[in-house]
């Protein structure tokens, strides 16, 4: 059941980062000013309030999973998740919350771009940190081979 509720919760997050990643990319380049309000208002309401919970139950389910696997992949997804975590609460998040209030200003300043490229690349960062961090759930759980490794030994 853990199994199931880390799934659905993963799958959430990264949906809810490519869809605010990708439209505020598209209302950027083909929205209006009121559009892009809009979208910076629905990422943070209700996207972060539907984010936010989904990062905290992948977390979790996470760390319970993992509590009695080690390994290389178990390893790797431990070592990025806090970056994901701190990128989103100490850059995402503020940046969310700023564009959002600026937009709704009317205030599309050199700052609030500014604060959009920050923000477009923290979301790019965290979108690569947790697709490495499915690839290598599908890894553990069979559903994806790992890539034989080369042998780099010469033999005579």
């Amino acid at each position: 059941m853990k199994q199931i509720i880390h799934r659905i919760a993963a799958i959430t997050a990264t949906m809810c980062i490519t869809t605010f990643f990708l439209s505020s990319i598209a209302v950027e380049l083909f929205g209006s000013y009121e559009s892009i309000a809009l979208v910076k208002s629905l990422i943070v309401m209700p996207g972060v309030f539907i984010l936010i919970p989904a990062m905290a139950i992948t977390g979790a389910t996470g760390a319970a999973l993992s509590k009695n696997r080690r390994g290389p992949l178990v390893a790797n997804k431990k070592k990025r998740m806090p970056f994901v975590a701190a990128n989103g609460i100490l850059i995402l998040l503020p940046c969310a919350i700023f564009l959002d209030r600026w937009a709704a200003a009317g205030s599309f300043d050199s700052m609030f771009y500014m604060v959009q490229g920050l923000e477009l690349l923290a979301g790019a960062t965290n979108l690569t940190l947790m697709g490495l961090n499915i690839r290598d759930g599908l890894k553990m759980t069979g559903k994806l081979r790992a890539k034989p490794q080369a042998n780099l030994t010469r033999s005579n």
